[in-house]
């Protein structure tokens, strides 16, 4: 017995060391972290439970029969973070550059499966060179059943993929296809086809942080949700983001005891909005002020920025804001946003989150770049969006909400549960001063005449009064009550039942 404890050992010392010390270095020397260090950060100390320590490749071509590194070049289990229990898989970097074999790939799909039947977050911490070239279409096929199993997932269990190293070609799409996308800046990238392929096929001559870096990828393709400094902050600030989510789409979303009172009233709020209807204000000032202890956890702050989504806690539960920024392109929706939003309305919808929007939106952005990018069909995804969600509904509009962007804006007429207006809200097809111009097209030329009548559209629908009298809005509120009125509308909510017709899924204008 003593020497098949000394022969474990021994084996668990060599799955441990990886691709070993000189590996380990150079991942040091690039300023990242080993998968295991990884781990240990990410996890609650102590809970990590590894599988398939001893799993080695099978391949023998090329030389390979001579290179086993017991784990082979990715580290999998279960633990908890702050108590939770999370499914995590952490690629090796310093074991055959942590390129995905067959083997490699069974350790995934077998975590993979084990959160779905249990129902708990899938994490993974990716670092990969890409395929196991040596293994030809063996790999290939290991990355094709990781990735049915991220459909599988899909809508059942939070998905989180952390990029901390190179992801390249195929292996792109099972991380494509997770709820979320966090990146590390200046040592992770993502990509179809790197800077050489580029280089011979268009001629462009790129980089591959301008190619596909943490920056590109968070402010130009909206691909990843956030960008860190380095692998530490990362991994905390993804214990952090773990808390707001649920544990699958069984189960109601998290809730924590909270000292902010839910009645608390904010007179700040009473002049968030400037007298001048088109001087912008800035709508994370009233996110925060309405949120439990201001806490408000952004995702895509770079992307799409004339909207904003992320979590935040009221009452100490979670909700997901979606909310017009004036700030940026007064609000308008376009390509980007619409996008942006309908994707992270679709995921409160599929794990039971309750949504709440903020609504100033002026319409949606003129000009032929949109029309031919097909602000239409994209448009429409964040209606579809809102419109089939299910959960909690609750919108507040605080000042602009024109045209067919009032009605996309999670209005009642597309199932909003809740719905208020502030005193400064205007809720009309559009604009006063453009709505008298086309219907007294006649007089254009008595400036005077315009103007009174700006004046007579402005008060009898430039406010949320006429709205309301037809139901459209359930009540006018006071700014500095909002917390406590949405506090009660959510709490009001939480026994909310609502099922859409039976259908073997839906067709969204993707």
């Amino acid at each position: 017995m003593h020497e098949i404890l000394r022969r474990l050992d021994e084996k668990r010392e060599a799955a441990r060391a990886g691709g070993g010390a000189r590996r380990i270095e150079a991942q040091h020397a690039k300023g990242k972290l080993t998968a295991r260090e990884r781990l240990d950060i990410l996890l609650d100390p102590g809970s990590f439970e590894e599988w398939d320590m001893f799993v080695e490749h099978r391949s023998h071509d090329f030389g390979m029969e001579a290179q086993q590194v017991p784990g082979d070049g990715v580290v999998t289990g279960y633990g908890a973070v702050n108590g939770r229990l999370v499914f995590v898989f952490s690629q090796d970097f310093t074991v055959f550059g942590g390129s995905l074999s067959e083997a490699h790939a069974e350790k995934i799909c077998k975590i993979m499966n084990q959160a779905i039947n249990v129902g708990a977050p899938v994490i993974g911490l990716n670092d990969s060179g890409g395929a196991r070239i040596q293994e030809g279409v063996a790999s290939l096929a290991g990355y094709a059943e990781v990735f049915q199993r991220n459909v599988m997932a899909s809508g059942v269990v939070p998905q989180i993929s952390l990029i901390m190293g190179p992801c390249a070609g195929g292996a792109v799409y099972s991380p494509a296809m997770t709820d979320f996308i966090f990146m590390v800046k200046d040592s992770s990238y993502m990509f179809v086809t790197g800077p050489e392929v580029v280089k011979t096929v268009t001629h462009e001559t790129v980089t591959q942080e301008e190619l596909g870096g943490a920056i590109t990828h968070t402010t130009r393709s909206g691909v990843a949700d956030l960008a860190f400094e380095n692998d530490v902050e990362a991994l905390v600030e993804l214990r952090r983001f773990v808390d707001f989510l649920p544990g699958s789409n069984r189960a109601p979303p998290p809730a924590r005891p909270s000292s902010d009172p839910p009645d608390r009233a904010d007179p700040s709020l009473d002049t968030l909005i400037p007298p001048n209807p088109n001087k912008p204000y800035d709508m994370r000032e009233l996110i925060e002020k309405i949120a439990d202890d201001g806490d408000f956890f952004e995702l895509q702050p770079n992307f799409a920025a004339n909207i904003l989504i992320g979590f935040a806690r009221m009452e100490g539960a979670t909700i997901g804001i979606v909310a017009n920024q004036p700030m940026m392109l007064a609000g308008c929706l376009d390509i980007d946003s619409a996008r942006k939003a309908a994707r992270f309305v679709r995921f409160c919808d599929c794990f039971n989150i309750p949504i709440v929007t903020f609504v100033d939106v002026p319409g949606f952005l003129p000009g032929t770049a949109q029309e031919h990018g097909a602000i239409i069909k994209h448009g429409a995804k964040l209606l579809f969006a809102f419109a089939e969600a299910t959960v909690p509904k609750v919108t507040l509009i605080t000042r602009k909400a024109y045209g067919g962007a009032y009605d996309v804006m999670s209005s009642k007429h597309l199932r909003g549960d809740v719905n208020f207006a502030w005193p400064s809200a205007e809720i009309a097809v559009m604009g006063p001063k453009g709505a008298v111009e086309i219907i007294f097209r006649a007089n254009s030329g008595d400036a005077a005449a315009i103007e009174a009548r700006t004046e007579e559209y402005r008060e009898k629908f430039a406010n949320p009064f006429v709205a309301a009298s037809r139901g459209f809005i359930d009540d006018v509120i006071q700014p500095a009550t909002t917390r406590r009125r949405l506090c009660r509308a959510l709490a009001m909510l939480r026994g909310k039942q609502l099922r859409n017709p039976w259908k073997k899924h839906d067709n969204i204008p993707l």
